[in-house]
């Protein structure tokens, strides 16, 4: 009977390791190959040529939607630079937030950190021509920020400008 026992408590903890590896969460820059509005999903390609597909749900926010819309798919079309922050879990992709890259949206720099504070949501770079300058993060990037960036780290920054301040979105390692 202990035998029994045993077993079956190791078998949920191991099921329980395997569904909780399947949870991840990430940031993937690309370009929207596709848009399917009737299953709410888009198909993006990285500059390395992988795909991935997304899935749309209510909660899901587009910085650069239409004006008035609620549907954060009316912001994407085919052809646009995005960055998607989604979620994993069973194999599909959820789009937290999608973020419009380039012209019309979030810019990109290469910099070098050299402080990171969570608390007041701010990093202290040094840009390529050798300026250090503190810039924003946003509640995202403060949580976020970390994680693979160090400082001393050589990142790309993805920001917005602000009231005449860069405000940091999230980094991509080099």
């Amino acid at each position: 009977m202990r035998l029994l026992v045993l077993t079956l408590t190791l078998s949920s903890f191991a099921l329980t390791s395997l569904y909780a590896a399947e949870d991840v969460s990430g940031t993937v820059v690309a370009t929207v190959r596709h848009v399917d509005r009737g299953t709410k999903t888009v198909v993006v390609t990285t500059g390395q040529g992988v795909e991935h597909t997304f899935h749309f749900v209510g909660h899901t926010i587009a910085h650069g939607t239409a004006a008035g819309s609620k549907d954060a798919l009316d912001g994407v079309k085919e052809g646009d630079q995005v960055a998607v922050h989604y979620t994993e879990k069973g194999g599909m992709k959820t789009a937290e937030e999608v973020d419009h890259v380039g012209r019309d949206g979030m810019k990109s720099t290469e910099v070098a950190v050299k402080s990171i504070d969570r608390g007041a949501k701010t990093v202290g770079v040094k840009t390529a021509d050798g300026a250090e300058q503190t810039w924003r993060l946003t509640d995202r990037a403060a949580v976020d920020t970390g994680k693979g960036v160090e400082k001393g780290g050589k990142v790309t920054a993805y920001y917005t400008e602000e009231a005449g301040r860069k405000v940091v979105h999230f980094f991509k390692e080099n």
